[in-house]
């Protein structure tokens, strides 16, 4: 069991809605009183979680110096699940598949906001790198707002291999490059999907763009050449919800 601590009055009450029964302990600041915080405090009282009151500078400690906006809890931190539990999530599917895959994303900012889309349009799960690449963290958990919590996150060790699976299961793995010669709104995304985005600055690696069976972009019309990573992904996920809503 891995234990972290979360802090900030948004990422507390994203752990108290999604995932109550992991939180631990709790502080708060012993001077602050305001309605939205004392709600919370009723919440993990209910809980049978008893918050510590402390003074500001011990939350600082706890939150590493970050906003901590008066409260600080412990929790379990959700875990990444294997490329053995993806393979049963794929073969169990009733809906058209539509996956995620992260190469090598390393900002776990970044990933953080991408559970999020991915929880918003309904992925069926986040495929991420286990080298060179964030995993779940706190700072994941915070961005992700309860996502982290709700959207599987599989962890696998060679990514190209997974992508070979997953194309003889019937997904098309279709993967994003600036240089693609087709957008991604003249793509057809209503076929089951593994969307495959790569690291920050860098794009996919060599032996993932070789097993995508195709390649997309999004137009870009201003002077920038690329959009932020965690941007794309939403952008590109709310297509694929676009073209499998019912008219």
């Amino acid at each position: 069991m891995k234990l972290s601590k979360l802090f900030g009055l948004h990422s507390v009450q994203a752990a108290l809605d999604y995932s109550p029964q992991k939180i631990h302990k709790a502080w708060h600041d012993n001077q602050r009183q305001d309605k939205r915080l004392s709600q919370m405090l009723e919440q993990l009282l209910a809980l049978g979680i008893e918050p510590e009151k402390v003074d500001k500078k011990r939350l600082d400690r706890l939150a590493d110096g970050h906003n901590h906006q008066g409260i600080v809890i412990e929790v379990e931190m959700p875990g990444e699940l294997s490329e053995s539990d993806l393979k049963t999530a794929v073969q169990s599917l009733s809906e058209t598949a539509l996956f995620l895959v992260l190469d090598n994303v390393q900002d776990p900012h970044n990933l953080g906001a991408c559970l999020r889309s991915a929880d918003a349009t309904g992925v069926h799960g986040v495929i991420i790198t286990k080298d060179n690449a964030t995993g779940i963290t706190p700072t994941v958990c915070k961005v992700a707002s309860g996502a982290a919590e709700t959207v599987p996150v599989y962890q696998v060790t060679n990514l190209a291999r997974t992508l070979r699976w997953l194309k003889e299961q019937g997904i098309w793995v279709i993967g994003t490059a600036g240089e693609a010669a087709q957008t991604a709104y003249k793509t057809d995304f209503t076929i089951p999907v593994a969307l495959v985005l790569g690291a920050e600055g860098k794009g996919m690696r060599r032996l993932t763009r070789e097993q995508c069976d195709l390649l997309v972009k999004l137009p870009m019309l201003g002077q920038v050449e690329s959009l932020n990573l965690s941007v794309a992904t939403g952008v590109l996920l709310y297509e694929v919800v676009r073209q499998r809503l019912p008219n």
